[in-house]
């Protein structure tokens, strides 16, 4: 005989519906196949939990088995005082018998108690085939957008799927093509598969678990060295030392900011004065270059 579904989904029979569909979704979750590949004792608890929670979620279902057990209902197909046909005088329709048997004995679930010998039970020639195992429906693919923040750092988005709202949890590091795993135990319905598409950050550029920054510094700046303070993913402002001598495209690595463990790299660019210049600074800077030569060409490929 089947266990107590009680005793299955490990609720009393006081047990709200809310408490009933807390506890399958968990178990349903931890037996579930596509987590126990080729375990048979998940599978079987799988489709015990299954079949339990087909009678306690249903309120006849649950209602007939919190006073009759898996024997049913007398007069509806059940079998009173326990007997079977040649034990008493029981008069049962075959068919509605063949419903219970697969409602209540079997859960009428996914997996559940299978065929049995109508034929033996009733003495008539009638078999019923074993009850083959539903077929899963085909995962659903769709899209979603995440926050770049989200994306970097993990946390949370918010789906819709057959009208119901999801929290779908998004590991820190997933990047653009990426997909996220939806199970039918969160959807109510069938697995779904969610394309990833992160988006763009108003300052920050991403390559792998590497971020970058430009960070603009004057001409004076760039010769002579200075201190800028910069954003970090985390929130944090940093201020750094930029290096005197520091030309345009030099870049300085922050160990560890980055994304899921990655760096972030200042990217410097050296910004000179728009527009032309007076004739006195046009002197300092000539005196300049004379008293500091450079050939700043001078390796370059295309020469």
């Amino acid at each position: 005989m089947p266990r107590d579904p009680y005793d299955v989904l490990g609720v009393s029979k006081s047990a709200s519906a809310d408490e009933v569909q807390k506890a399958y979704r968990k178990l349903s979750k931890k037996h579930h196949p596509d987590r126990n590949p080729g375990d048979k004792q998940a599978d079987a608890t799988y489709k015990e939990v299954q079949a339990a929670y087909e009678v306690l979620s249903d309120p006849q279902k649950k209602a007939n088995y919190d006073r009759f057990g898996f024997a049913g209902p007398p007069g509806a197909g059940g079998f009173p005082g326990g007997g079977f046909p040649g034990g008493g005088n029981v008069n049962v329709d075959p068919k509605a018998a063949e419903e219970l048997f697969q409602n209540l004995f079997a859960g009428g679930g996914p997996g559940g108690g299978g065929g049995f010998d109508l034929g033996d039970l009733f003495g008539g020639g009638r078999r019923t085939k074993s009850r083959a195992r539903p077929r899963r429906a085909e995962p659903v693919e769709s899209e979603v957008t995440i926050p770049f923040d989200v994306a970097a750092r993990g946390g949370a988005v918010a789906i819709e799927v057959g009208g119901r709202r999801i929290d779908v949890k998004v590991p820190a590091g997933i990047d653009t093509g990426k997909k996220l795993r939806v199970p039918p135990e969160a959807t109510g319905g069938p697995e779904v598969l969610l394309r990833v598409t992160v988006e763009p950050h108003p300052y920050f550029r991403r390559d792998g678990n590497d971020l970058f920054l430009d960070v603009p510094i004057g001409l004076p700046e760039a010769v002579l060295g200075t201190k800028v303070e910069v954003p970090t993913l985390d929130g944090a402002r940093l201020e750094v030392k930029v290096p005197p001598g520091t030309s345009g495209g030099a870049k300085l690595r922050l160990r560890g900011r980055g994304v899921a463990g990655g760096d972030q790299y200042l990217v410097f660019k050296v910004v000179v004065p728009a527009g032309a210049v007076d004739d006195e600074s046009r002197r300092l800077i000539e005196e300049f270059a004379g008293r500091n030569p450079q050939t700043p060409r001078a390796n370059v490929p295309w020469r």
